[in-house]
């Protein structure tokens, strides 16, 4: 039974995941934490984490961090599966239809209707993250103390040095790692 909600699950993530990995990320964060509790909100943080830095798609290791963790290997192989079936099948229509329609005005407008959609799911994501990581699990306040200050000043400072010199994000990530653990180590 687990393995069928697991597959129905990401096969949910997979059918309605426009717009790329970063686009999922709300959906991940409904299926996984909010309607299953298969992880907590902290523990889907740490996942989006480590999904970032592994290779691969987000929403591939989410699925198979998820499935392992629910289910060992039959579950990650499961969540994978019922996440990878309908892009794939999407894309193999999908790919047919473009190459014979690519010049309609209709498929030109609906693609640029699909475009803000996609970057307000990214926006929706990027904000619950930066919310949760500077004022933890009870969200938002304007209550001072309640702020992470080693978080909000490490990602300002990643952010400026990504905005000004462009590095390659794996160093901001792995800076930011070695500061931050020598930050909290010395606290």
């Amino acid at each position: 039974m687990v393995l069928l909600k697991l597959f129905w699950s990401f096969l949910q993530i997979g059918l309605l995941s426009f717009g790329g990995g970063m686009a999922a990320l709300p959906l991940i964060q409904n299926q996984v934490v909010d309607l299953h509790g298969w992880i907590t909100l902290k523990e889907y943080t740490d996942l989006i984490t480590i999904a970032e830095m592994t290779p691969g798609p987000i929403g591939i290791n989410a699925a198979a961090f998820v499935g392992v963790r629910i289910a060992g290997v039959p579950g990650s192989i499961i969540a994978t599966v019922g996440c990878v079936l309908p892009p794939f099948l999407i894309v193999l229509l999908l790919v047919r239809l473009y190459l014979k329609y690519k010049n309609l005005s209709a498929v030109q407008g609906a693609l640029s209707g699909i475009r803000p959609a996609v970057t307000g799911l990214i926006a929706s994501a990027a904000l619950t993250i930066l919310i949760l990581i500077l004022w933890g699990e009870n969200g938002f306040s304007t209550n001072l103390e309640s702020l992470n200050f080693v978080a909000f000043i490490l990602f300002a400072a990643s952010l400026i040095v990504l905005r000004k010199w462009k590095p390659n994000p794996i160093f901001i990530i792995l800076g930011s790692g070695i500061v931050g653990g020598a930050i909290y180590l010395l606290l």
